[in-house]
């Protein structure tokens, strides 16, 4: 099914549903209001926002008011058309920028700087705020460091099979010591031999089995049929990949055994591992591992269109074509050459193109095994099939990977053992696997499970480290805190509050009684305004002191060190010459060894965005800065000068807010969970009080996660975001450029994380 068919589909119930929400709201002439992956989810009762045209406050035809600025209305009833405007009204300066960056082919510095640049706008325009990232916070674990990578793209960090488990939690001593060894032995093959010896002279046993804790159930185990974190992490030991990270970040080989690139850095070809074998549910051999998997899967991949697909478009040749329903698999820079050489063709020099290779858009999938389970190719794809059966559960899976799925219990565990067929079978040292379902409604079982030994890390909240200060652990002589707790390493996941320009939806479409929205019909229309005015949402989101929100999550004591000011880590990348690059049209020259950061604030400096996403700081890990570990948004007069900007403007544009007639926003949030109430609160607080009761968040009640991630981290589109602003969902790249991070947010379908923010 090509993209312009899916569109249609999606206008379609879009339209279907407009009829509902509108009916429900006895207003004929409709409403209008506006509207993410580490690892979240979506969906709610919709309709596009083509009604905008006939509301009284704004209109495409009006003539500009004295601030500028008009409210953003559409006579249109195309889907499509209604967030190409909406995202030029709001992201046309960031879209610029990211057109300049996609024309950089050579010059991968020049491109790192553009990228920066169109990043500030986008932190610029407000549409999301940086909430924290990955790491950052007290763990306690019996998993060594240096088991996985700790590269922050693709899925490796995921892949458990040669992991160093230990029958004790480790101290933070001996972790401190093993995370020595590791940068000793970076680079060199030596450590995984050094800290198997360093732990049993120390005293710990190594064990066989890695158990660890997860809180919603998987969508799909069908690898290259998802791009959501949530799906990915439960199956992707169930497949190998060409290449992989090891845990001293060196790329080895996988199921390939070489590679070879052309001398224009065109062609990439490469020599798949004979012998490999594909397996069932039950370890029983169904076929070869060969070099036509990869096309196969690279054409399921572009068929399934669920979001991976527009990551190798402007890489691999026809890709774009393909999605398009312009060529067929044939016209795909991907060839079989033989059954073990496999050649990827490029549209443009990439350097880092195997990078893109360890996450599911370059996955392999038996082709044999698939159409025995009803799986179809090209325009005969459907995976709403009653025939279809491939990745609906674990038994209607192929896998060539170092795991296979035993058992799944909804609510309960995931359980997997070794393949016994795989091609590294003598060297993994997992031998078993579960994941052990904890849905956070008791904050303290995470602790109690690792002490227990059930399960083999957690991460330490603010109900539990109370607890870690007061106990001890098998006879020691300090603390759990004292003996184990250590602070984990930022990660490369970014976490964002959404802001959502398009809201086409106030109760979740899976089922109508699921988080309800109480806001009015007038209320829907100021909202809308308002999330559609730059100033506004700059208010918003310099108005939060997330230092004490994130405090409610993780404890006071580490609730900075998580932060996150930027979407792409500031230090992602760094300028290995000087580049001269026009920032408002001034030539500006960023000298080799500047941080990605620091060039996003140059910019943000010359627009007068008063938020610091980067700072010089000699005691960061590079000695030059960072983008982490500080609230570089949190200004309340600054958020509340933008704040009088917007209400300026919305005021001559007819509307008029203030504490009697405040701007209503809702926010989603799981209340089984004690810490995300006591997060969300701490946010409602914090906004009403600083931006003076004018604007309301409303708390709208998810009595469990499976409602809270249908109200935005599941949706397929951006009109079933059933939020005003919404907190669960995230990004972390699948390959190791700042585009990763950057292209989610291009328009026409193209970016991933578009439908975050209600449109696409």
């Amino acid at each position: 099914m090509n993209k312009t068919v899916k569109r249609a589909l999606a206008l379609m119930l879009a339209m279907l549903m407009l009829v509902t929400v509108f009916a429900a709201c006895g207003n004929d002439s409709g409403n209008s209001s506006g509207s993410s992956s580490e690892e979240s989810g979506q969906s709610s009762e919709a309709s596009n926002s083509s009604t905008e045209e006939s509301s009284d406050v704004g209109g495409e035809d009006e003539e500009p008011t004295d601030t500028g600025w008009t409210i953003p209305s559409i006579d249109s009833d195309d889907y499509d058309e209604i967030s190409d405007y909406y995202y030029e009204f709001n992201l046309s300066e960031f879209h610029e920028l990211c057109e300049a960056y996609a024309a950089e082919i050579e010059d991968q510095n020049r491109r790192w700087a553009l990228e920066a640049l169109a990043e500030a706008k986008l932190m610029a325009s407000g549409v999301m705020q940086p909430t924290r990232c990955n790491g950052g916070q007290y763990q306690i674990s019996a998993v060594a460091p240096g088991s996985v990578t700790s590269n922050g793209w693709g899925s490796d960090d995921r892949r458990y099979q040669y992991a160093l488990i230990t029958d004790k939690v480790l101290k933070t001593e001996d972790r401190d010591a093993l995370k020595k060894l590791l940068n000793e032995k970076r680079g060199t093959g030596e450590y995984r031999a050094a800290a198997t010896e360093y732990l049993t002279s120390h005293g710990y046993q190594l064990k066989d089995s890695l158990n660890l804790a997860f809180g919603e159930m998987p969508t799909t185990y069908d690898m290259v049929n998802t791009s959501r974190a949530g799906d990915a992490t439960y199956s992707i030991g169930s497949v190998d990949s060409l290449l992989y990270y090891d845990g001293e970040d060196r790329e080895l080989f996988a199921l390939a055994e070489s590679y070879d690139v052309s001398e224009d850095g065109l062609t990439y070809t490469f020599h798949i591992r004979k012998g490999v074998k594909w397996v069932d549910s039950q370890g029983r051999e169904v076929g070869d591992v060969i070099a036509d998997d990869w096309v196969a899967g690279m054409q399921h991949m572009l068929d399934s269109q669920a979001g991976l697909e527009t990551l190798f478009i402007g890489y691999v040749v026809g890709v774009g074509d393909y999605v398009d329903g312009k060529c067929d698999i044939d016209g795909v820079g991907i060839k079989a050459i033989d059954d073990y050489t496999l050649e990827y063709t490029l549209e443009k020099k990439t350097p880092y193109f195997t990078s893109m290779l360890h996450y599911g858009i370059s996955l392999p999938l038996s082709r044999s095994y698939y159409t025995s389970q009803g799986g179809k190719f090209g325009d005969d794809f459907d995976d709403a099939d009653e025939n279809y059966m491939y990745g609906r559960d674990p038994d209607h899976i192929a896998y060539c990977g170092p795991f296979l799925i035993t058992n799944v219990t909804e609510n309960n565990s995931i359980t997997y053992k070794a393949n016994p067929l795989y091609w590294d079978a003598e060297n993994v040292t997992i031998k078993s696997m579960s994941y052990l379902f904890n849905d956070g409604s008791d904050p303290t079982k995470g602790y109690n499970d690792v002490k227990a030994r059930t399960i083999d890390n957690y991460g330490i909240n603010s109900s539990t480290l109370v607890m870690a200060k007061e106990e001890k652990m098998d006879g020691d002589e300090k603390s759990v805190f004292d003996t184990y707790v250590y602070v984990s390493a930022t990660g490369s996941a970014s976490y964002f509050n959404f802001l959502n320009i398009n809201r086409a939806a106030w109760a979740n479409s899976n089922n109508a009684s699921d988080a309800v929205s109480k806001q009015t019909d007038e209320q829907k229309e100021v909202t809308h305004a308002a999330m559609n005015n730059v100033h506004f949402r700059r208010a918003l989101a310099c108005s939060v002191d997330r230092v004490t929100w994130n405090a409610q999550n993780v404890g006071d004591d580490i609730a900075e060190l998580c932060l996150r000011n930027t979407y792409t880590p500031a230090t992602f990348v760094t300028l290995s010459e000087d580049v001269t690059v026009p920032v408002n049209g001034v030539d500006t020259t960023f000298p080799a060894g500047t941080d990605y950061g620091k060039i996003m604030q140059a910019q943000l400096d010359a627009d007068g965005v008063k938020i610091t996403v980067y700072k010089d700081d000699p005691n960061a890990e590079n000695g030059r800065g960072t983008g982490d570990g500080f609230d570089g948004w949190f200004n309340v007069e600054y958020a509340q000068s933008e704040l009088e900007i917007a209400l300026e403007e919305l005021a001559a544009n007819g509307i008029t807010v203030d504490e009697s007639n405040p701007v209503h926003l809702d926010f989603v949030y799981p209340s089984q969970s004690p810490t995300k109430t006591n997060a969300v609160n701490a946010f409602k607080q914090q906004v009403e009080k600083n931006l003076g009761g004018k604007v309301i968040i409303d708390l709208v009640d998810c009595p469990d996660n499976k409602v809270w991630y249908a109200t935005g981290y599941n949706i397929e589109r951006g009109y079933e975001a059933n939020y005003d602003l919404f907190d669960l969902s995230g990004w972390s790249p699948d390959y190791q450029d700042p585009c990763s991070y950057v292209d989610t947010f291009l328009p026409n379908y193209n970016g991933y994380m578009t439908k975050c923010i209600g449109i696409y």
